[in-house]
């Protein structure tokens, strides 16, 4: 037990205001508040960019780069290549696209910094983002009435806030989908994730998936998110997979099910930094298989901790979006071809630059909706509040937000997509398991949040 907070009641309180009125609620009373200083800046005009006539469509993009722990720079540098691809083409709506972009360090400060500064340049949009300090960055956008489209979903308030439209389910589809799948394979489960905040949220989504096929809960086994090797996580995980007692799908004895027991790391960046430990202590446990999501594993991690050989192979790893092969990429890996300009920090097969390329895509087609009309941050907010449907070209299901959707009932009104992927790892490569998406809502639905 960790000890911190839960909020779920606060969510549904939220969950249950008018969501088109909220952007002009707040953005009323955090005029009131600015004029109340001058130090507050009274007067900017958040959504007054790129309002009429020639001037850009200001929007902003961030991610942690450069830290000890998750980094994902290809965000940012793909959302300044999409930039540079669009205005070659002629722009949104005949307009220029200006990105801004920003480092949170992964710390709450600098979040806080990263919004402030899109209030400041008066984004119209934050889009394609990664922070996992939501509780730092969404009451800035909040105040200024700016939307949050397609975050990477790795925190609770991203399915919560009234004006975050994320394109996916986050990390709770892709571990409530994980638990499912390995309920009818692994004996013992142990989860590996990180001792924070968001890390909290893991357990009981993978929890959810276990349950859902008969299985045992995950032994939930933390860990520090910044750890230069993992040993001992290693050491604990393998022992309580391996250990007598619990019972499997069949009710057998020992969890067995029909395999061993399963290692579940989730821990970002580090992922393969645990792997290097666990590769060393499992020698002994040949019969413990491990699975991932993806954003903790892909491609390059598998590449990275041996290929066909390494801990990963016939591993599942569950994504929210179809493999990095899939035709369906093209016209993401045209743009990169044609204005990323060689740079290594944009991987077609990353988990961030896929989710940053859909949610500029929700961007433009939001733009383009509204034809030659102001483009602000109200004007997006109220085209998506309005019911707007956004085809992502097969990449996602049709994304449309509304707050009464399913799985408001567990404390996530924002959370649209609750589809992922399958997929194995096959011969040191990431292939689909299974075609199509799998629907996680119901089991998601008997989550235990509380």
């Amino acid at each position: 037990m960790t000890g911190r907070q839960h909020t779920k009641s606060t969510f549904l309180l939220r969950a249950t205001r008018p969501a088109r009125s909220f952007p002009s609620v707040v953005r009323s009373a955090s005029v009131l508040a600015a004029c109340a200083s001058l130090a507050a800046g009274c007067g900017l005009a958040p959504s007054v960019s790129g309002s009429s006539g020639d001037d850009p469509i200001v929007v902003m993009t961030w991610a942690p780069e450069g830290t000890a722990a998750t980094n994902k720079p290809g965000m940012p540098a793909f959302a300044r290549a999409y930039a540079r691809w669009v205005n070659a083409h002629g722009g949104l709506n005949g307009r220029k696209l200006e990105v801004l972009t920003c480092n949170d360090h992964n710390n709450g400060v600098d979040a806080a910094k990263c919004a402030r500064q899109a209030v400041k340049a008066g984004a119209v949009a934050v889009v394609g983002s990664y922070s996992q300090r939501s509780d730092a960055f969404l009451p800035h956008l909040e105040g200024a009435g700016i939307p949050y489209i397609g975050g990477y979903g790795v925190t609770n308030a991203e399915f919560t806030s009234p004006l975050s439209y994320p394109v996916n389910g986050g990390q709770p589809a892709l571990l409530a989908g994980l638990g499912k799948e390995l309920a009818a394979d692994c004996g013992r489960v142990a989860l590996v994730r990180p001792d924070t905040i968001a890390g909290d949220t893991l357990t009981p989504m993978l929890d959810a998936g276990l349950t859902a096929g008969g299985h045992d809960k995950a032994v939930d086994q933390l860990a520090a998110e910044d750890a230069t090797e993992y040993s001992v996580q290693a050491e604990a995980s393998l022992k309580e997979v391996t250990a007598a007692g619990g019972t499997g799908p069949a009710g057998e004895n020992g969890g067995t099910g029909k395999g061993g027991g399963c290692v579940v790391p989730v821990l970002g960046d580090r992922t393969d930094t645990f792997m290097d430990s666990f590769r060393r202590a499992r020698e002994d446990h040949s019969d413990v298989s491990t699975a991932t999501v993806l954003g903790s594993v892909d491609q390059t991690v598998i590449n990275s901790t041996g290929g066909a050989s390494s801990a990963f192979e016939g591993a599942y790893v569950t994504g929210w979006y179809p493999v990095a092969s899939d035709p369906r990429w093209d016209p993401m890996k045209k743009v990169i071809s044609e204005s990323a300009f060689s740079d290594t920090r944009i991987d077609p097969a990353d988990t961030g630059v896929q989710t940053t390329w859909i949610a500029y895509t929700v961007f433009r087609k939001v733009v383009e909706s509204l034809g030659g009309g102001a483009v602000t941050a109200d004007t997006v907010t109220g085209a998506l509040d309005d019911g707007l449907r956004i085809d992502t070209g097969g990449l996602t299901p049709t994304l449309r937000w509304e707050f009464t959707d399913q799985l408001a009932s567990i404390g996530f009104p924002r959370l649209v997509n609750a589809e992922v992927t399958l997929q194995t790892v096959k011969q040191g490569r990431l292939a689909a398991a299974k075609e199509g998406f799998v629907d996680v809502t119901k089991t998601l639905e008997n989550a235990d949040v509380d």
